[in-house]
């Protein structure tokens, strides 16, 4: 997991040939001004999930096979857990390869906290639980980059 703000985001631009698309995208359009929605960039390659959601104090863990993760806090306050995906063990259901996700009971081992221009890179190998809070909502993207 990598942890930065948006005006740090050219550092991590080369990590990936899809990066730099994205990052310029969330730069140069006011997103928090939309209500929740899929934006296409790029099809299943590259697209955004602008989305408005409410904060629990517990959320699952959570991982991906086929898309990077970059999230990005527009409002609110955020909590994160992380946990390297190779120690969960215990899965709540089987990787569901439709919807590119699999939960897992698993308790996180460290947290970052997001405020707004803040993001998180959410590889494979990160099993991350978002949306922790003391209630309220925030409003986030959810960029979804395929690995290549």
């Amino acid at each position: 997991m990598i942890h930065s703000t948006l005006e740090g985001s050219a550092r991590y631009e080369g990590l990936h040939p899809l990066f730099k698309e994205a990052f310029d995208y969330i730069k140069a359009h006011d997103l928090l001004a939309l209500e929740s929605q899929r934006i296409e960039l790029r099809g299943e390659d590259l697209f955004i999930n602008r989305m408005d959601a409410p904060l629990q104090i517990y959320q699952p863990l959570e991982a991906h096979e086929e898309h990077i993760d970059i999230q990005v806090l527009l409002k609110g306050r955020e909590r994160i857990g992380w946990l390297p995906r190779a120690l969960c063990q215990e899965p709540q259901a089987p990787y569901d390869k439709e919807k590119d996700v699999i939960f897992f009971e698993d308790t996180p081992a460290s947290y970052v906290d997001l405020v707004p221009g803040d993001f998180v890179i959410l590889y494979p190998e990160d099993a991350h639980a978002p949306l922790i809070g003391g209630g309220g909502a925030v409003s986030k993207l959810v960029v979804k980059i395929r690995l290549r």
